[in-house]
């Protein structure tokens, strides 16, 4: 009987490591795409397709790319939405910082808005799964 309870106990204590270093991973990945995310999507408020930052836009791919690896299908398809509002602002006009200014006041510059909340039900999901 000690022998299952110990075997039991060491599972339990291996995946709760697993689960954290998974959640680890996710974060770190998660972290790098926003912030990359928000550099590009100011670039491409203030700069139109001709000058694009391709060698970001690249960045952010290679991290969609790792998230269908890590993450769950909602979680790829919210990074790729941002990822496709990146490249559609590009072919808008330029705005100028009065008009950022007032996307700030009217909250249009919520582009991660939707993405970071379905990062935080995955975290959710994974410490409920851990404990």
């Amino acid at each position: 009987m000690s022998a299952v309870a110990s075997w039991l106990a060491q599972q339990q204590q291996a995946r709760t490591q697993w689960l954290t270093h998974e959640r680890l991973r996710r974060e770190e990945l998660y972290k790098a795409f926003i912030e990359e995310a928000a550099k590009c999507f100011i670039d491409a408020l203030q700069h139109d397709a001709t000058k694009a930052d391709i060698p970001d836009l690249v960045m952010l791919y290679s991290k969609i790319d790792r998230m269908r690896i890590l993450s769950t299908p909602k979680i790829v398809a919210c990074a790729e939405q941002v990822v496709h509002k990146i490249l559609d602002t590009y072919l808008e006009p330029d705005r100028s910082f009065f008009e950022l200014r007032d996307m700030v006041k009217n909250e249009q510059l919520h582009l991660l808005r939707d993405f970071s909340d379905v990062c935080r039900e995955e975290f959710d999901t994974l410490r409920s799964k851990q404990f």
